[in-house]
């Protein structure tokens, strides 16, 4: 066989070799394509499912908003009520048994009493409630030893101690006294506590 022909006929082959080649890159490149279009096409049919998805849990978030709104109230109430505790006791009775306990003609004529804390323990007689002073005041010269016993004696009373002030020489005779009183938690009412709801 000639070599031209010979030449011609690997030539052929090589063309179609190249030609075969040149297929299956576009038939890979095909599929290749098809495949991303399908992995495209199912990634946005997952995004558009979980979108839905977070629309519907926003949508429920939204419905419970009142719920959230509630709790935070009553987490705000019950603050309040806690810090209320400090002082839920009325003035009246207080001052009315340490009066009770005064010595005949001796007047309570003022005071200067500030809460204690907010009950810690299931014991009120164990923890501080009202703490300042007392004025007292006399037409006669009294027994303060005797007077702050029969304070101190009192159940509402955790500590007193007493000491004269001044005695006013131009009013005849007004003794005045000061009562350094702290008072135990049995003067709150309780109003406040938790129930057993």
């Amino acid at each position: 066989m000639p070599k031209a022909e010979i030449e011609r006929r690997e030539r052929a082959k090589l063309m179609r070799r190249w030609l075969w080649g040149a297929l299956g890159a576009l038939l890979l490149s095909a599929v290749i394509v098809a495949g991303a279009v399908v992995l495209s096409w199912f990634a946005q049919q997952r995004l558009a499912a979980e979108q839905a998805e977070t629309t519907q849990l926003i949508s429920e978030l939204a419905a419970l908003s009142d719920v959230s709104a509630a709790l935070s109230t009553e987490s705000d109430l019950d603050v309040f009520r806690y810090e209320a505790m400090g002082s839920d006791f009325a003035w009246e009775p207080v001052i009315g048994q340490v009066q009770a306990s005064l010595p005949a003609g001796v007047t309570l004529t003022g005071f200067d009493l500030i809460t204690g804390g907010i009950p810690q323990t299931d014991d009120p007689t164990a923890e501080l409630g009202l703490v300042g002073s007392l004025t007292l005041a006399s037409p006669n010269a009294i027994d303060i030893g005797q007077t702050v016993r029969s304070v101190r004696g009192l159940e509402i009373v955790w500590d007193a101690d007493g000491r004269l002030l001044s005695t006013d020489q131009q009013l005849s005779g007004v003794y005045t006294y000061q009562l350094e009183v702290a008072f135990n938690q049995t003067i709150y009412s309780g109003d406040y506590a938790e129930g057993d709801e």
